[in-house]
Parts: C-alpha cells; sequence; structure tokens
C-alpha cells in the first residue's frame, strides 16, 4: 500500500495571516510525511470577486514562496499553480452538467457573500463549489484538509463524485474516489484580533484583525497592543464570555508548541499587560525563521518558477488521466 494523497490549496489574494498558517498550512507541514501531497495556489477561485491582474500574478508568487518558507518539503510535496493545468477549468464544466442548481443556491458560504455582492454578484461565486470538487477529484484525493466552515463544500464533491458514479460508473467500478475530511481540531479555527467571535480572514477591511505572516516585529507589537481584549484579570480557556481570551491564550499555545493545560496554570494569574508581551515575542520569533526563508527563496525567481513548472508537469499528469476517464465515462471519443 502506498501512501495516501491529500490535496488543499489556497487562494492568492494577500495577507496571508496566523489563521491561514496555523489552520492550514502548518498542519500540512507537519503531516507531509505521512501523505504524498499535491498543494496548489488556487487562483482560479480569486476571481471570484473583483480582482487586479498584476496583484494576482504578484500574489501568486507570493503565496508559492510562502509555501515553501512555511517547510513544504519538494520529497513529500507537489507544489503547483491551478491555471497551469487546464483539466481543472475542463473538469468543472462536465461536473456542471450533473450538479444540481438548488445544491449550489444552498451553500452557506455562496448566501453570505452574495448578500455583500448584491447585483454584482457572479455565477463565478455561485459556481466555485464545483470548481473546488474538480480540484479535489482530479487528482483523486483521499483525504483533503478542511476547516469546519468549509464541511460543506467536501460533501458537496463526494455528493458529486457519488451522482457521477451512479450515473456513469459501475458498481464495482467507480469512476471517481470518494475523499475524506482531514480535520485538525485544535488551531483549525483562528479567530479575529478585533472580535473573538469571527474568523481571521483576509477579507476583514482591518489590518489590526489579522497577524499577516510577513508582519514587521513592529506591525505584531503595535497590533497585539491594540487587539481587543476584556476587563477581567486571570486568563482562561474555553469561557463563552470570554472569546478573545480563549483565541489569544490558543495562539500562544500553538505557536509556543506547549501543552494546554501548562499555559492554563502559566497564565491563569496574569493581566493582559503581562501577557500581551509574552504573546509578541512568542509571535515574532515563531514567523522570524519563515520570513527569512521567503525571503531567500524570492531572491531567487528562477528556482520558484523552476519549482512551479515541474510541480504543474507532475499534476497534470494526474489531473488529465482523470480527466480522461471522466470523459470516457460520459461518452466522449478521446484523441487518438
Amino acid at each position: 500500500m502506498g501512501k495516501q494523497r491529500v490535496l488543499s490549496g489556497v487562494q492568492p489574494t494577500g495577507n496571508y495571516h496566523l489563521g491561514n498558517y496555523l489552520g492550514a498550512i502548518r498542519n500540512w507541514v507537519e503531516g507531509q510525511s505521512e501523505y504524498e501531497n499535491y498543494l496548489f495556489v488556487a487562483d482560479l477561485h480569486a476571481i471570484t470577486v473583483p480582482h487586479d491582474p498584476k496583484q494576482l500574478a504578484a500574489d501568486t508568487y507570493t503565496l508559492a514562496a510562502l509555501y515553501l518558507a512555511c517547510g513544504l518539503d519538494l520529497n513529500h510535496s507537489t507544489i503547483f499553480v491551478q491555471s497551469h493545468v487546464s483539466a481543472h477549468s475542463e473538469l468543472t464544466w462536465l461536473l456542471n452538467c450533473i450538479t444540481p442548481l438548488n445544491w449550489l443556491q444552498d451553500m452557506i458560504q455562496f448566501k453570505e457573500k452574495a448578500v455583500k455582492q448584491g447585483e454584482n454578484v457572479s455565477a463565478g461565486l455561485l459556481d466555485y463549489p464545483v470548481l473546488m470538487a474538480a480540484d479535489i477529484l482530479l487528482y483523486q484525493a483521499d483525504k483533503v484538509p478542511v476547516g469546519e466552515d468549509q464541511k460543506q463544500h467536501l460533501e458537496l464533491t463526494r455528493d458529486i463524485a457519488a451522482r457521477l458514479n451512479h450515473q456513469f460508473g459501475k458498481p464495482d467500478q467507480p469512476v471517481l474516489k470518494l475523499p475524506d475530511p482531514l480535520i485538525r481540531k485544535e488551531g483549525a479555527r483562528v479567530m479575529s484580533l478585533a472580535d473573538g467571535t469571527r474568523k481571521m480572514s483576509k477579507s476583514d477591511p482591518s489590518e489590526l484583525s489579522r497577524i499577516s505572516l510577513l508582519d514587521s516585529p513592529e506591525q505584531i507589537q503595535y497590533k497585539i497592543k491594540r487587539c481587543k481584549t476584556d476587563p477581567i484579570r486571570g486568563l482562561t480557556f474555553d469561557d463563552p464570555a470570554r472569546p478573545e481570551c480563549n483565541n489569544l491564550l490558543t495562539l500562544y499555545t500553538l505557536l509556543s508548541g506547549k501543552r494546554k493545560e501548562d499555559v492554563a496554570v502559566e497564565c491563569q494569574d496574569m493581566g493582559w499587560g503581562q501577557f500581551k508581551p509574552l504573546l509578541t515575542d512568542t509571535i515574532i520569533e515563531s514567523l522570524k525563521p519563515i520570513q527569512e526563508k521567503y525571503q531567500a527563496v524570492t531572491a531567487d525567481k528562477s528556482y520558484l518558477e523552476s519549482v512551479l513548472r515541474d510541480g504543474g508537469e507532475k499534476a497534470r499528469a494526474i489531473a488529465n488521466q482523470t480527466l480522461s476517464q471522466v470523459k470516457a465515462a460520459l461518452g466522449y471519443s478521446l484523441p487518438l
């Protein structure tokens, strides 16, 4: 038995923050030797909202460099850009034609984002869960790392795959593999520094709501000084009335590498004036090696381009094979 295959991606939309790192990328790094990993820059997903073409290109390279800076090892992980593999777009169309419209209209994230965009909402925003399904199914992934807020998307992916298998496959010979979620509970949801009840987000208009991976020590210190807290002395986990306290303690736990039980004892009598400098120093030290590696990677653009070129070739080999299987099952004649 070979290693199970893992597939995941992040949109190149700037402001990569501790939530992206602790909720996704660090988990990929820590478990990468256990799996065969295909990890991509999701640039097709990035245009479901208005975007700047020049910024999209720059952000694509930034994110790829951060993948490497955060510790992804090319001996275990294939890194590529989604749009470099045309099978993502082609399989999306094929899956569109078997996906009921009401399945997409029921997606929670579409409902939330459509309200914000109003009349400017695009068909791409409605349809991007099908693109996400194509991303996953192309690589016949066994596991997909997802946060709790994206479990619905993976369930849709499984439903689409099951529908195609039922309509066009054979009981003993499915066309597509149904993937399972890979969820790490601790750190799966890092919350905003401005509101401990909301997830830390790249789309939040306030820079003070997040710590970006490339923030300077001065920026980190300023943001932690300004982050929302409460007037209660003594810091505790898991108090529903103190979401910010729980979030900041969780950040400290994850970045310090200490056990939750030990942090609870360490911080139980602290005030914010004592804890915030401790958290600030911990964040700065945790991000220092990432930032140093990022500077080294981006200083050699030819190396980064070679990584993406090689990753694209490996990804296309697998994706095109799956696409051919789907097209054959649907009745398309394949090129001679």
